[in-house]
């Protein structure tokens, strides 16, 4: 019996034993797809992901507007930082209190919770003192604020795990605290829920120089919970200058899903943002996202630490911009410099025009604010009175006064209401109620009748007659008026946007972006949608076509409009789309089909732009033209540079501002047209002239048309 179960017990370890090598040689000698996946995963495990490199911002002449530089941040580990997190702390505690020997376990964790409480408090002095000594400011220079700062860390790291805590177990149930009422049992759960946040360090300050990089070691060196990193800083070294063009970043962060916000490039894992990079917010920085953004790259290293494959880190492409960048300088010091400029510190706006392209040389919008600083000081930007935000050329609309005028004259003229000739008498009297009475009668109560002798299409516009415009409106059927402002590219947006030929990274269904602006409207109400065909117009009353004549009533334009509509009149009647994107090969001589395809002949007849460029040349050089006093001093400078000036005045009551309209051109066909806007000004002669005068004259010594009698770089 007993030699009987040896043999069997003998048998069964033989059986066991012949599997075991059947098996061995199984796995030695066929292959199977699973174990050599594994294996593989096994020998790439680790990764090493690379920054990504943003592109940069330039001007028409190559000057950098925004870069990326390198530079270290200061960054905590959570796992420190939540020491100031009291809802940490007690769960730390509860979980202490449910083992055994608890008051044992409670000391215990207690006095680990005092060490990195004073570990943490040592931090704050120190950072307070290096920022006190060396001059960082990205968080500020006291106690309150750091702490301020570990306080938002805690608070999304713990909301982050809070949401994971509810949704695992307890999404039924729209309120974690009705689907477990008890606090500290919240606490729990929350405090049980371990995430990769967890791990990882958190921005506190950024090191500026090698100075700052060398304090920092030694302040932190017994510290292992704080880190010095490498990063690329989002530099502008233009500071204020074309803020509201240029734009600024911020950090992404991941949302409680999980998900990139913005979500642009989600589908790409070497794109897609990663907590904390930088994206664009506002301007060419937030228009041209899909060309600035680069691609990271990646390296793969074996269990071995042997780099196995690597993805190059692909820099994001240049946007050059048309702007002048010290052109724009030019302009906003001088707009800035009350020794010139009596309205130094009202609202303005200037644009210029390079005619012949259609380039947008400066879009100057007073005040502004210094890019290197908006993410520290965004909420008192933000919230200040005179809205330095906003891009003022673009994003505010304002009734246009007698800029008008021109395109009224155009109006009437092409549709036969009225011949160059024919006069509209504006005497010395009030007009009728219901219509406006003539500027000169409001202010010396007299008549454009007493300053000439025929008050004709001409004079009309020299001497901007309210009169002659209001009466001249009133015989135009509102469709027609309308289509002509239509045409000239009011109550529309300008759309402006980079190029998109032989751009295959700009999907249109959801990367192509714009700058936020406002269309203005021309009609007696205000339209509730956006307009992008003429059939969208909202219609316009009889009665409102009088005030409209002296651009006054409901209509609403943007200065940009103005500009723009100023430079097809300089062309002859040939509109084109303003452009502030230089193509890629930083030539915007109109070689996209894209870009021909917005190059519109109006159909205005040779006989109309004689008519409305001899007023608009009178208003500037002739007695009684609304803009020769101011400019009469340098009529003979402009003649020695071989410049001629066409404009147009404009003043509004109610919403009080102060136009210049016009353009300026020389004998080799280089011109310029301009607008410019001075907010709460009273006279469009005496506070928007001026500054348009000099405007020009800038031009001149930049190059852009004329001769250039002391040329300033």
């Amino acid at each position: 019996m007993y030699h009987q179960r040896v043999n069997i017990f003998i048998i069964i370890v033989a059986g066991i034993l012949a599997v075991c090598v059947l098996r061995l040689g199984q796995m030695q000698l066929l292959p199977h797809p699973g174990i050599d996946h594994r294996i593989e995963e096994l020998k790439l495990q680790q990764r090493r992901v690379l920054n990504t490199a943003r592109g940069r911002i330039l001007d028409r002449n190559g000057r950098v507007l925004a870069q990326d530089m390198p530079e270290f941040e200061l960054l905590i580990d959570y796992r420190l930082s939540n020491a100031a997190d009291v809802r940490v702390t007690k769960a730390k505690l509860l979980e202490a209190a449910q083992k055994e020997g608890p008051q044992e376990q409670i000391e215990k964790q207690k006095a680990q919770i005092d060490a990195q409480k004073e570990t943490l408090d040592r931090v704050i002095k120190k950072l307070a003192s290096l920022r006190g000594r060396s001059g960082l400011t990205d968080f500020g220079s006291d106690i309150e604020q750091t702490q301020s700062r570990i306080e938002q860390i805690n608070n999304r790291i713990w909301n982050l795990r809070e949401y994971l805590a509810w949704k695992r177990d307890y999404s039924d149930y729209n309120d974690f605290s009705i689907a477990v009422p008890d606090p500290n049992r919240r606490l729990l759960l929350t405090a049980q829920v371990d995430i990769v946040e967890m791990y990882q360090g958190y921005h506190l300050a950024d090191l500026e120089s090698a100075d700052d990089v060398f304090a920092a070691q030694i302040e932190f060196a017994d510290i292992n919970e704080i880190i010095i990193l490498p990063q690329n800083k989002r530099a502008y070294p233009y500071r204020d200058v074309a803020c509201q063009v240029i734009g600024w970043v911020r950090p992404q962060h991941q949302t409680v899903l999980g998900t990139p916000s913005g979500g642009l490039f989600a589908e790409d894992p070497l794109m897609k943002y990663l907590d904390g990079e930088l994206s664009g917010y506002r301007g060419t920085e937030y228009v041209c996202e899909s060309i600035l953004r680069g691609r990271r790259g990646r390296e793969v290293y074996d269990i071995d630490k042997e780099l196995m494959a690597k993805t190059e880190t692909r820099v994001g492409d240049d946007v050059g911009l048309t702007i002048d960048i010290h052109l724009q300088q030019q302009i906003q010091q001088y707009i800035t410099d009350c020794n010139t400029n009596p309205n130094c510190d009202a609202n303005t706006v200037a644009v210029v025009i390079d005619v012949p392209s259609g380039d947008i040389l400066a879009m100057v919008s007073m005040p502004v604010f210094d890019l290197n600083r908006i993410r520290v000081d965004f909420a008192e930007v933000a919230a200040a009175p005179n809205k330095p935000l906003y891009n003022r050329a673009l994003q505010s609309h304002y009734p246009p006064g007698s800029v008008i005028k021109p395109l009224i004259l155009i109006a009437g003229l092409e549709s036969k209401k009225i011949t160059p000739t024919e006069v509209i008498s504006c005497p010395a009297e009030k007009a009728p109620e219901y219509w406006p009475s003539c500027w000169i009668y409001n202010q010396y109560r007299i008549g454009h009748d007493s300053w000439w002798t025929y008050n004709n299409a001409r004079n009309a516009i020299r001497g901007s007659c309210n009169i002659y415009f209001s009466r001249l409106a009133d015989r135009l059927d509102p469709a027609v008026l309308q289509r002509w402002l239509f045409k000239f590219g009011y109550g529309k947006s300008l759309e402006i946007a980079p190029d998109r030929e032989g751009r295959p990274e700009l999907d249109p269904d959801r990367r192509h972006r714009e700058f936020s602006q406002v269309d203005g409207f021309i009609s007696s109400s205000i339209p509730k949608t956006k307009i992008d065909d003429f059939r969208g117009i909202l219609p316009l009353k009889k009665s409102d076509l009088r005030w409209f004549g002296i651009g006054q009533g409901n209509l609403r334009v943007t200065p940009l409009q103005v500009a723009n509509a100023m430079a097809a009149l300089a062309r002859k009647g040939l509109y084109k789309k303003p452009n502030l994107f230089l193509d890629k090969d930083r030539s915007n001589r109109d070689t996209s089909d894209e870009r021909r395809a917005t190059n519109i002949y109006l159909g205005i007849s040779p006989e109309t732009i004689d008519v409305v460029y001899e007023g608009m040349r009178a208003v500037v050089y002739e007695d009684h033209g609304t803009a020769n006093k101011e400019f009469k001093p340098m009529l003979d400078y402009f003649d020695s540079a071989d410049v001629k000036i066409y404009g147009k005045t404009g003043s509004t009551q109610g919403i009080k501002t102060a136009w210049f309209g016009g353009f300026a051109k020389d004998s080799t066909g280089r011109a310029v047209s301009i607008a410019v806007v001075v907010e709460g000004g009273e006279h469009g002669s005496e506070d928007a002239a001026p500054l348009a005068r000099d405007i020009i004259d800038f031009c001149i010594q930049f190059g852009y048309l004329g001769r250039a009698i002391e040329y300033v770089e």
